[in-house]
């Protein structure tokens, strides 16, 4: 999801502050009802197995179960990822957080900086951004129209800052 916003700073004014987080399209209940519909289908599956005389076949259900449920947990976990760009007249920073909370950082100078779109239907496609010899991919986890919306308000973003810095201030 791209969340972009303005903001005023004492130091330097922000051109463009945008916040990109992945999405997820399964709620804390609907984890809740999916892994209820597993567990009871399990069991019932594993009750009519018992019934025939194959009792082993439950625990590979349980296991099923246990599989499932941790899962969800590694995506759940990986949905906690998140990057933040943010414009100045004079740089953009990115700052990535991974799913287990280490933060790494790039900063570009927005009058060189490039911003690349590979295909911009395919699923696979990369923004990515390129400035004195460094290249960096930023929002991997898009979809492709996000990533495309991402690009324009970007390049945008970038234009207003190299032609008017002085209106920025």
């Amino acid at each position: 999801m791209v969340e972009p916003y303005e903001r005023r700073e004492a130091r330097e004014t922000l051109v463009l502050d945008a916040l990109l987080t992945p999405h997820r399209s399964l709620s804390p209940r609907g984890f809740l009802i999916v892994m209820a519909a597993v567990c009871a289908a399990c069991l019932a599956a594993g009750l009519l197995f018992v019934l025939v005389g194959a009792w082993p076949v439950v625990a590979f259900l349980g296991l099923v179960v246990v599989l499932i449920y941790i899962s969800f947990r590694i995506n759940y976990r990986h949905g906690r990822i998140y990057e933040t760009l943010e414009l100045t007249p004079g740089s953009l920073t990115v700052r990535r957080v991974d799913h287990r909370g280490k933060a790494s950082s790039w900063r570009f100078q927005s009058t060189w900086l490039q911003v690349l779109l590979e295909d911009p239907r395919a699923h696979h496609s990369r923004l990515t951004l390129r400035s004195h010899g460094r290249k960096l991919v930023i929002g991997a986890f898009l979809s492709p129209a996000e990533r495309l919306d991402l690009a324009t308000a970007l390049r945008c973003a970038l234009a207003r800052a190299k032609c008017a810095p002085q209106l920025l201030r």
